[in-house]
């Protein structure tokens, strides 16, 4: 008789398959049932990649390409496969460099160091990329010595790889290999190449963009969208951290053992400061006319800071600013649309009163006063206690909300009057030339942060709760943020070597049997990368200051 473990489906059925299965054929007889290949597994609520085995009693959840994390497997094997395939083509050595900088329009922005990016090349390595695919290559991983590693990272001449496990305290590390070319990445791997399609090459400015499917249809190719100006800020973010010598972890750990991280703290805050005096100074030239400023950006961006910041450089130029929040132009709670769920949609731009938004400030810019409302969110109804703004020569509106940056938000007001910003924290900082940083993961930290220290919020319903606030990112911010006159990056190179002493012990306590405790792990592992640094030296107006406590402006 068969050795034999059980398994426990989502839906609560049982089944018995012979011990030591591999994940791998266990998928292919439940494959008919997803919409996309199934590329992880989890076994009580721990991710497997669908190569490692069943050993023992466990509940079995299979994950494709359209989950969170199935998608993260994708992009990431996407661009091991790249990688290698331009490695075959140029081979590998000390002048030959690919860096995978940021996002952008559903593709990461990439470059090479030591070869011109042309079509030519880019159509040789796709083709190269696809015939690896056609050979349906394993991605095969090993576990070496954290020293045996530094040496092939050094031998391959990977010196962003060698400075980030210098600080590294494990004893190994898993390694991954397609033919012959090893490399190390932050996360899982789908089982072979074959498992790969829906990819692109794209040439832009000085690299290209690895363009790749949808997430929610994973038989097309995401569009592309040229967001220049979003490009622009963060090319601009990843030369400063080339000039500075901070563009990984490793660099930066490197900062803080030689004790330099104070010079860079005040640099980086410095260059922030600039920049908000700037904005300040470029709505100075056009003050007859730019009498509403809006500010939009999504969740844990900085924008109460900032529009203090800006506020203080705008007084310094002689002006007055009265901050709005676009908050308090809700509708009643009765009045507030409904998702598809039947629960309230807070975040829908109907779940503003804008045409009454519209002409109180069509009304201040004429010069006549008017009460401002309150919404009062206990009782979910909208306010009026007395409080009457009307607005003088050297004064002008600072107005913050979700949906600053949409035309329909304030079709009544001539476009001449307002000055629109776009806020958000676009991290410069790549843990190595291969893995990138998610802006959304440096954010989702802040968030843990704050609403622990100052909404009683613990990590676990923060993080519950972030897949909600992405979506409505995705619906009512990012799809206008090329809309506004000026993007301001928030992120700060330093930041997460801070963050981590307050958010590991808030993802620590997760415990092992809750949904969330996947997502904590994952964080968990990726700031075990950073060397930590005390929040002692942040100045007390720094952005940071509005997610770990000690503001001036609170």
């Amino acid at each position: 008789m068969r050795n034999l473990v059980e398994i426990i489906l989502p839906d609560g059925r049982k089944r018995h398959v012979e011990k030591g299965i591999s994940l791998l054929e266990l998928s292919k007889k439940y494959q008919k049932d997803f919409k996309a290949p199934i590329v992880l597994a989890l076994t009580n609520n721990k991710l497997k990649e669908l190569r490692s085995h069943v050993n023992e009693d466990c509940k079995l959840e299979f994950l494709d390409l359209t989950s969170r994390d199935g998608y993260r497997t994708y992009l990431r094997s996407v661009s091991f496969l790249m990688i290698k395939s331009i490695y075959d083509i140029l081979g590998r050595g000390l002048s030959t460099k690919v860096i995978i900088h940021h996002s952008l329009s559903r593709g990461f922005y990439c470059e090479l160091k030591g070869h011109e990016v042309t079509e030519e090349f880019l159509n040789e390595v796709k083709d190269r990329m696809d015939e690896l695919v056609q050979k349906d290559v394993p991605f095969l991983k090993r576990t070496v010595s954290l020293n045996k590693a530094i040496k092939i990272f050094d031998e391959n001449f990977m010196e962003d790889k060698v400075r980030l496990f210098n600080y590294r305290r494990v004893s190994n590390v898993n390694l991954y290999k397609i033919e012959d070319f090893e490399d190390y990445f932050y996360g899982y791997m789908v089982p072979s190449t074959g498992y790969l399609s829906n990819y692109d090459l794209l040439k832009y400015e000085d690299g290209f963009i690895l363009q790749f499917q949808s997430r929610n249809k994973p038989t097309d190719i995401a569009p592309f969208h040229n967001q220049q100006k979003l490009f622009k800020t963060l090319k601009e973010s990843s030369d400063w951290g080339e000039i500075m010598d901070v563009e990984t972890v490793g660099a930066l750990n490197n900062k803080i053992s030689e004790g330099k991280i104070n010079e860079l703290i005040l640099i980086a805050e410095a260059l922030q400061e600039k920049k908000i005096a700037a904005i300040a100074d470029t709505i100075m030239k056009d003050i007859d006319n730019k009498k509403i400023i809006f500010i939009a950006g999504p969740s844990s961006s900085g924008k109460t800071t900032f529009a203090h910041r800006l506020s203080i450089q705008l007084r310094a130029n002689g002006l007055k600013p009265h901050p709005i929040s676009v908050d308090n132009y809700f509708v009643n709670r009765e009045d507030t649309p409904r998702d598809k769920n039947g629960n309230y949609d807070f975040e829908c731009l109907e779940a503003l009163d804008i045409k009454q938004f519209n002409t109180d400030m069509m009304n201040l810019l004429n010069g006549q006063p008017v009460e401002m409302p309150e919404f009062n969110f206990k009782v979910g109804k909208r306010e009026y206690n007395g409080r009457v703004l009307q607005l003088e020569k050297n004064d002008l509106l600072v107005v913050e909300g979700i949906h600053c940056l949409n035309d329909k938000l304030s079709v009544g007001i001539p476009r001449d009057n307002m000055f629109k910003i776009y806020i958000s924290a676009l991290t410069q900082l790549n843990i190595d030339n291969h893995n990138r940083i998610p802006t959304t993961d440096a954010r989702l930290l802040r968030r843990i942060i704050r609403d622990n220290t100052y909404r009683g919020t613990n990590a676990e319903k923060t993080i519950a709760m972030w897949p909600s606030v992405r979506k409505g990112e995705e619906l009512y911010i990012f799809p206008y943020q090329e809309k506004a006159d000026v993007m301001f990056n928030s992120a700060l190179v330093y930041e997460l070597a801070v963050l981590k002493q307050y958010a590991e012990p808030l993802l620590f306590s997760i415990s092992k049997d809750k949904p969330e405790y996947i997502e904590a792990k994952r964080l968990i592992k990726f700031l075990d990368y950073f060397l930590g640094v005390s929040s002692e030296k942040i100045p007390k107006n720094s952005l940071i200051r509005e997610f770990v406590g000690g503001s001036c402006f609170r």
